[in-house]
């Protein structure tokens, strides 16, 4: 019995990060004010990696416009990330916060990479006139 509710439990969790949240404009500014509030005194307001605690840190905080993320760059590598931290490093994880509120901060760490990352891709023009067409 005990193996049955291991390996359901097992399943499910990996069911809920396999589908992570659409993002949207309230998702992004949601992220955007936690960014502000838990982030910035490491990464800088443009997540260059300069905040002002950035000086007595080492390793430095990472640079998201051009620093390789270390669990990857899917949505679901930094809710990792940012949920659980990273192991020898001054990045703390942030648990504590719901995970709505990591998820938004996983999109806006994406965006900062570059506009887009962190939005959901649009369908593209070609396959909408077909749609209409039919």
């Amino acid at each position: 019995m005990r193996k049955a509710v291991l390996v359901v439990t097992l399943f499910v969790g990996a069911v809920a990060l396999a589908a992570p949240p659409a993002s949207s404009p309230a998702l992004l500014e949601k992220g955007k004010a936690s960014f502000t509030l838990n982030c910035v005194p490491c990464h800088g307001v443009a997540g260059a990696g300069d905040g002002v605690a950035a000086a007595a840190l080492n390793p430095k905080p990472r640079n998201f416009k051009v620093d390789a993320f270390k669990n990857g760059e899917k949505p679901e590598n930094v809710f990792k990330t940012v949920s659980e931290g990273i192991p020898t490093t001054v990045m703390v994880a942030f648990a504590h916060l719901t995970e709505e509120e990591r998820w938004s901060l996983a999109y806006y760490v994406l965006e900062l990479r570059g506009p887009g990352v962190g939005k959901p891709v649009a369908a593209a023009p070609a396959a909408d006139a077909k749609k209409k067409k039919k």
